[in-house]
């Protein structure tokens, strides 16, 4: 029989009757002959508060004990989901992390998965029982403790599950019912789209679209598993396709530009006539990437006389003042006279595998954003994507201006 993963969101599991909901969801496609393994994320609102709970016992907590305690919240949502299967007459058990086991680095609050044994949940399928699995927890094989994959870690945990036992596809089941060209509430003519690239994804998830986590678009791709996102407020009997994450195909790539993404939490800082000489690079972002704070677009003016530079980058918004400090630290070794920083910009992302084969993509955005009179702080590129960083105030112009250039607005 082929398989399924399943994976239901905070929202989609927020209370008892909507649990009931995604019950109706699984025994749609357990009709349909699939074998079935689903992940769940703790209920809406419930990680938060359980992360408040250890915050308020010890604001310096241990971190294994953190875990222990916020990976509670999906063990709850598990268990819920296996009895109403079962209350609808369709076999089921709940599986934790560490029973089955997903073996993870000993990160806690990020570790990585390292190894699933799905030697368990095949012994399951083979008794007909549908595999309900918390999402976002593993454990360390060496210290036997619980660990958790960072926020958004269901998504991770569900692909990886769908890999490890040879899921046909592993589907998302969110609020939303696929992927958009753009944020509809920015953009109102915002089309779902069939499909999408991993890389598209991969680039869009990481340059602001929250659909999906960016760790679980990677593990997609790397072992090739064929992911959609759907809506779970869809009726059960009534859903709708989504939007399906695959390979590369040839109707894809007619597509110039797929989407606009869009990320308000960035920061720029500049550095000014810092010494142009070997060196100086790594004098800058060798003791940020030591703070674990990672550097985005990076631009390098060399003065005229050619003995200095100006060196301007982003960090993420929540890092900025750590990173200030960070530099100002190390203000002797780098030699910079004078340092700038600004929080109010935003970092405007368009993206498709189209642009590999079609040149001046790029320049003509950057002819309609100063037509509107947008100034660009910083550029940066890729194969299949741009971004420009600008003043947050022209945010959604930026973004309607992109989205309407290339067309994205035409159904």
């Amino acid at each position: 029989m082929p398989r399924l993963v399943m994976k239901f969101g905070g929202t989609s599991v927020a209370n008892v009757e909507r649990i009931r909901n995604v019950a109706a969801h699984v025994a749609r496609e357990v009709a349909a002959g699939y074998e079935v393994a689903v992940v769940v994320s703790a209920m809406s609102g419930k990680t938060n508060e359980l992360v408040g709970w250890v915050k308020d016992a010890d604001g310096d907590y241990d971190a294994a004990e953190y875990d222990a305690v916020v990976a509670s919240g999906e063990q709850v949502t598990s268990g819920l989901l296996a009895i109403a299967l079962r209350k609808a007459g369709i076999a089921a058990r709940s599986w934790q992390g560490w029973q089955i086991p997903i073996q993870t680095s000993d990160a806690h609050g990020s570790a990585r998965i390292e190894e699933i044994d799905g030697a368990r949940l095949d012994a399951g399928f083979k008794r007909g029982e549908v595999a309900v699995i918390a999402g976002f927890q593993g454990i360390h094989s060496e210290t036997g403790r619980i660990t958790t994959l960072g926020r958004g870690g269901s998504d991770t945990s569900a692909v990886a599950i769908a890999a490890a036992i040879g899921a046909e596809r592993c589907d998302i089941y969110t609020d939303v019912d696929g992927v958009y060209t753009t944020d509809p509430r920015v953009v109102p003519k915002a089309r779902r789209m069939e499909r999408v690239t991993f890389e598209e994804m991969l680039e869009m998830a990481s340059l602001g679209a929250k659909v999906l986590q960016v760790r679980s678009v990677e593990l997609a791709m790397v072992h090739r598993v064929p992911t959609t996102v759907r809506s779970s407020f869809d009726p059960p009997d009534a859903a709708r396709p989504g939007t399906l994450i695959c390979d590369e195909e040839t109707d894809v790539e007619q597509q110039i530009i797929t989407g606009i993404a869009f990320a308000r939490d960035e920061a720029q800082i500049t550095l000014r006539r810092v010494k142009d000489s070997p060196g100086v690079a790594a004098a800058i972002f060798g003791p940020l990437a030591d703070a674990n704070i990672n550097v985005d677009m990076i631009i390098q003016t060399v003065s005229g006389d050619q003995s200095t530079t100006d060196m301007t980058f982003t960090v993420p918004a929540a890092d900025y003042d750590r990173a200030r400090t960070v530099l100002d630290r190390a203000h002797d070794t780098i030699g910079f006279a004078q340092i700038e920083g600004a929080t109010d910009v935003v970092k405007v992302s368009a993206i498709g595998v189209g642009m590999r084969s079609h040149a001046g993509v790029a320049a003509k955005a950057f002819r309609a954003l100063a037509d509107k009179g947008i100034n660009i702080r910083a550029i940066t590129t890729s194969e299949i994507k741009f971004s420009v960083l600008i003043d947050a105030a022209y945010t959604e112009l930026a973004v309607r201006t992109l989205h309407s250039l290339y067309g994205l607005d035409q159904a």
